[in-house]
């Protein structure tokens, strides 16, 4: 196994994509040892993607596309403007409104900070805000999405342990909107600290015609959302159905999405899934190998040997998470670390589902934390900054995310009590 690992980090090292490390390490460790012969690893690839909840994926992500090129951001954020933008630090508290309305559309970080950022960021600009708050919110209220139904990092978790998706979706619904409130509170500290003043006056004509202008818009998530956990359809029923209904909004309602546009989308959604399923069918065959040469068992028994105390565990896999998410990307992370660590949290009596929404949240401040975070370097792109200067303005706001995720491992019901309402235990 020393030879897998020690292959795959020289790969990672010499700048290799996270997707060619997995697959091409796990083959050539196959090629030079007894274990099976190498067609048994492309079996486990091919199988690794052979999933029905996958196709989530790729619609989900077509749907976020659609809505940025579509004018559905731009309403959005213009009704969050209406509905908060009369407290101090308006445009911090919009920034975080539009993020909670969007992530029950696209469910992806990026999708937040590539289409969000670009509205917010020029309008917190144009509003005197400094580069470092704009961004830094704009940052940590990404993380968001991945939280509240849908998500896609929620989808891959549920392949790969086998867990509900549909509980999952309910379990990271109160996090996530507790979140925003804490990154809320964060943002009036700053407002009252650097003197931010409102940025609009309160108005019923004004907040009337801005929902008037975003019914159609707001409806996706409750179409999306209400549709899962009301039974009516699947969670890869409700990504094409997400999917049909952002198309006929940009396409036939607003009139924004002409063909060009529409081309373009689907060749970048093309792209993006294939990348993705790519690092979905690398990390089946790597985590195959490492089932089978029981690491998991020697973690578990590794991490015994340090403390039997069920805290203290629980400690050490979220420091584990937050270390590998400096590192590695959300999606292979997960499809590597789940079958390792989700015995050892069955054993402490944790839900599948309750350690699915801990480990996208960590896994998603990894995001925001260099040298791979992701979302770093996307709003550095928008912003035209520094990455520094981008590290530097995020940094605060890990306070209140590090704070939900201590709630979060250590109170169960704070993110079980919605799907066992639901769902019954």
């Amino acid at each position: 196994m020393i030879k897998l690992f020690t292959l795959m980090g020289f790969m990672m090292v010499t700048g290799f994509p996270i997707a060619i490390c997995l697959a091409l390490a796990s083959l050539i460790y196959l090629a030079s040892s007894d274990m099976a012969p190498v067609v048994q690893g492309a079996y486990r690839m091919i199988s690794g993607i052979d999933s029905f909840p996958l196709l989530a994926v790729p619609f989900f992500i077509y749907a976020g596309a659609l809505m940025n090129e579509g004018g559905i951001t731009s309403r959005i954020f213009e009704f969050a403007k209406a509905c908060v933008g009369w407290l101090r630090g308006g445009l911090g508290h919009v920034n975080v409104g539009a993020s909670v309305i969007f992530a029950g559309m696209s469910g992806a970080a990026l999708a937040d900070a590539g289409g969000l950022g670009t509205i917010e960021i020029k309008a917190m600009r144009d509003a005197g805000y400094e580069d470092d708050f704009s961004i830094g919110i704009t940052a940590a209220s990404s993380t968001i999405g991945p939280l509240i139904p849908p998500s896609l990092a929620m989808v891959i978790y549920g392949v790969v342990a086998s867990a509900s998706i549909g509980k999952l979706f309910a379990a990271g619904f109160i996090p996530g909107i507790v979140t925003a409130l804490a990154l809320s509170a964060m943002i009036a500290y700053f407002a009252h600290k650097r003197g931010y003043k409102r940025d609009a006056r309160f108005g019923i004509r004004y907040l009337w015609n801005s929902f008037r202008r975003a019914f159609l818009s707001l409806m996706a998530p409750v179409i999306i959302v209400g549709g899962i956990l009301g039974g009516i359809y699947t969670p890869t029923e409700a990504a094409i159905a997400a999917s049909a209904y952002a198309f006929i909004l940009g396409s036939c309602v607003y009139r924004t999405l002409t063909w060009r546009r529409f081309i373009r989308i689907s060749l970048e959604t093309a792209e993006t899934t294939a990348v993705i399923l790519f690092i979905v069918a690398g990390a089946s065959i790597f985590s195959w190998i490492l089932t089978a040469n029981n690491v998991a068992t020697l973690f578990a028994d590794t991490l015994l040997e340090i403390t039997d105390n069920r805290y203290l565990l629980l400690i050490l896999i979220n420091l584990l998470l937050l270390f590998v998410g400096c590192f590695i990307d959300t999606i292979a992370a997960i499809t590597i670390l789940t079958p390792i660590l989700l015995p050892i949290v069955t054993n402490l009596g944790i839900s599948p589902v309750h350690f699915g929404v801990i480990m996208i949240l960590n896994l998603n401040l990894g995001l925001l934390t260099p040298p791979v975070g992701v979302v770093l370097y996307v709003l550095g792109r928008v912003a035209d900054v520094p990455f520094e200067r981008v590290v530097k303005g995020t940094l605060p706001f890990m306070v209140p995310l590090v704070i939900i995720l201590i709630l979060l491992t250590y109170v169960p019901q704070f993110s079980m009590w919605l799907p066992t309402l639901i769902y019954g235990k």
